[in-house]
């Protein structure tokens, strides 16, 4: 470690902010850790707050380099697959990569509460709860808070914002005179609400319990993931405006009309969704981009305060631990020279947040859409097909994203887009549907793919 950097602060104590304070201090720095809120784990922060997340392979890689993996996996549920449902109370299942391959449904709460814990049993780490941040001081690398005992100064010889979408350390990088900062944040059209699928009676789960539920309506959708407790984590994702939106549903009985007409076989099971709906505001969606992610080589971003993404892919949590990943690699292989560590940081990290931003953006179609389309689960189980005659050349996004840790967001933006069009071109074949299982449609498409750069770097 170079002996002129010892101290660290970072900025929320969220799931990335206390994977990065354990995987520093385990380097060998004292770390301090502040979030604004009480500690989760002696309070009841999140009383009424079910988030869930899809944890997959990029997520589980780091949390094996830290030892918590296992006790982690022991309170997720795989989902091996989607389950459609469709108007009528159809249902399509689609499997999400190879036998056995699964994204995993975790408790954002508990995952977090485990982390944070990981770090506090850290003998260089100390914790900050009720730490609201009210400003950087990028020269001297201080940061102030306002606490219960009033104003407080922090100096450390870097600072991490892991603050989270709207974070406050990004926000006053922007202020910073003479900075050239690039920054955008865009609202998607659509904004959701939460809503509970509760368990039978028995216990059990109501729904198909390891997979992911989907409720395709081309410009809105339901989706719902498993609970240890039988239940399910339900979210509704609409426009917030126009003829089928949020604003549009104000009314008791047009909610109800609308339950009744897109989601009748998920009425009986929700719990109580008409009045959760007419109780709830819905949440907006946003995309952060930003540039530079590191200003004065003592004072980065990290998680979604450098590439906050909507939900669509999953990847949100899995990225930011990525991040966390990639970084404690560089301090190794960097023996802590930090000018070096955070130059590459950022040089490898920002193509691969705006890929992965770009992709989950896109994702919402799929989901939305194509999911319950024929169409294209039919393109699938040739692309499905193919995969398994030709494994290494060629890999479905999906899998580059989900099940390729080491293939870079980037590298899988491109070549999902080459194969998007390979795709496009096999589908285009008279009668597809009726000659999908024939030799002569694999042949064209090795020939296809081998005129194509398929080839995949990994990091």
């Amino acid at each position: 470690m170079n002996q002129s950097t010892k101290t660290i602060s970072i900025a929320g104590a969220g799931p990335v902010g206390a994977l990065l304070t354990v995987m520093l201090a385990r380097q060998g720095y004292k770390v301090d850790l502040f979030e604004s809120r009480e500690d989760s784990r002696t309070s009841d922060i999140y009383q009424g707050k079910s988030i869930n997340i899809a944890l997959s392979d990029r997520g589980w890689l780091a949390l094996e380099s830290v030892g918590i993996a296992e006790e982690v996996k022991r309170e997720a549920i795989p989902m091996y697959h989607r389950v459609m449902h469709d108007l009528k109370g159809k249902l399509t299942r689609q499997a999400y990569g190879k036998e056995n391959q699964a994204i995993w449904s975790v408790s954002r709460a508990k995952i977090n509460e485990q982390l944070v814990t990981l770090a506090e049993q850290e003998d260089t780490v100390s914790l900050h709860f009720n730490s609201h941040l009210a400003d950087v001081d990028f020269d001297t690398t201080t940061l102030t808070f306002k606490a219960k005992q009033g104003e407080v100064k922090h100096k450390s010889d870097l600072i991490f914002g892991a603050d989270g979408a709207f974070s406050k350390v990004r926000r006053k990088m922007q202020e910073i005179p003479r900075k050239r900062i690039s920054y955008s944040l865009d609202y998607m059209p659509q904004s959701y609400i939460e809503l509970t699928i509760p368990a039978a009676a028995d216990g059990s789960h109501q729904l198909e319990k390891e997979a992911l539920h989907i409720w395709p309506r081309k410009d809105f959708m339901l989706i719902a993931l498993p609970n240890p407790d039988g239940s399910f984590t339900c979210t509704l994702f609409m426009n917030q405006e126009g003829d089928i939106s949020f604003d549009a549903l104000q009314r008791r009985n047009d909610v109800e009309a609308f339950f009744q007409t897109y989601f009748s076989d998920a009425l009986d099971l929700l719990d109580d969704p008409v009045g959760e709906f007419m109780s709830r505001t819905a949440s907006p969606l946003s995309l952060v981009h930003i540039y530079p992610w590191v200003v004065n080589d003592n004072v980065g971003l990290i998680g979604d305060a450098a590439h906050a993404m909507v939900p669509f892919y999953g990847q949100g949590m899995n990225c930011g631990f990525e991040d966390c990943r990639v970084l404690n690699n560089l301090v190794t292989q960097h023996n802590g020279d930090w000018s070096a560590i955070l130059s590459q940081y950022q040089l490898q990290r920002k193509p691969n947040g705006d890929a992965i931003i770009e992709l989950a953006k896109r994702n919402f179609v799929e989901m939305s859409e194509l999911s319950g389309d024929a169409h294209f689960q039919l393109c699938k189980k040739i692309e499905a097909n193919f995969h398994n005659r030709y494994p290494d050349l060629w890999v479905p996004l999906y899998s580059m994203v989900t099940f390729s840790p080491h293939t870079p967001y980037s590298e899988a933006l491109r070549v999902g887009d080459i194969q998007k069009d390979i795709m496009s071109q096999i589908m285009a074949l008279p009668d597809i549907e009726k000659r999908w299982q024939d030799e002569d449609i694999y042949n064209h498409l090795h020939h296809l793919t081998m005129t194509r750069n398929l080839g995949r770097q990994t990091s």
